[in-house]
């Protein structure tokens, strides 16, 4: 029996690992996961005040979506506690890098370029942030001779 348990737990992980890979979390999905990403495992009582901030949300309807994200494989629910912990499951990195990915394909037809100076020309990058953008074209020229 034990070994069944073990087989199984092995195979729903990977499982979750797997389909991680195709995931596009919705925007209300992506807000939770900035908030998880930043804070760490939280409630839905912590993520629920957060989000409050920002606009009028329900805390039942932040259950509800973190209740869908659990389903989906995006964050995980520890039970253990009375309350609910949920830590997220997607890598904030990666699903950064996979967003931008399909944003560069579908609406700056694969132009890096035309993504950075559009990102630019829509706001007042702080100089400091310029100078970082700097640093980071210098680094990859040196990396990419």
């Amino acid at each position: 029996m034990t070994e069944y348990k073990t087989l199984f737990t092995f195979a729903t992980k990977y499982f979750v690992l797997m389909k991680t890979n195709h995931i596009k979390p919705t925007e209300s999905e992506l807000e939770i996961l900035q908030i998880i990403w930043q804070h760490g495992p939280s409630t839905v009582r912590q993520i629920n005040d957060i989000l409050s901030v920002k606009r009028d949300v329900g805390y039942t309807t932040t259950l509800k979506l973190l209740q869908i994200m659990v389903q989906k494989g995006i964050v995980s629910a520890d039970k253990s506690l009375r309350t609910h912990c949920y830590t997220a499951i997607l890598k904030e990195e990666e699903t950064q890098k996979k967003l931008i990915d399909q944003l560069l394909s579908m609406a700056f037809g694969g132009s890096a370029s035309k993504l950075v100076m559009s990102a630019l020309g829509n706001s007042k990058p702080l100089p400091e942030e310029i100078e970082e953008l700097r640093n980071f074209i210098k680094n990859w020229e040196d990396r990419n001779p």
